[in-house]
């Protein structure tokens, strides 16, 4: 199995020139990926290069975000959580 696997990839440009991204990549299940997942969600502000809000779940820091650039921890394990830490 490749290192990882893209299994979707979206990208949204507003009409204010704002940028939303998803991308989900099926990766192979070992301690750095338990869930065999990896994720990133930004919203991207027009003429930002920076990410006002990113969500995603790399190695070391597991599920997490960041907002303005700066990452903070979140305990989302499910798409339910997910859906309500981003709503």
């Amino acid at each position: 199995m490749p290192r990882a696997t893209l299994v979707l990839h979206e990208k949204v440009v507003d009409e204010g020139g704002n940028l939303l991204e998803l991308a989900i990549w099926k990766v192979p299940l070992n301690i750095r990926n338990p869930e065999g997942v990896r994720y990133r969600l930004a919203f991207i502000k027009s003429g930002e290069k920076v990410p006002a809000v990113l969500y995603d779940n790399h190695h070391p820091k597991g599920h997490h975000r960041h907002v303005a650039g700066n990452p903070t921890c979140s305990a989302m394990s499910t798409r339910s959580s997910l859906t309500s830490e981003t709503m």
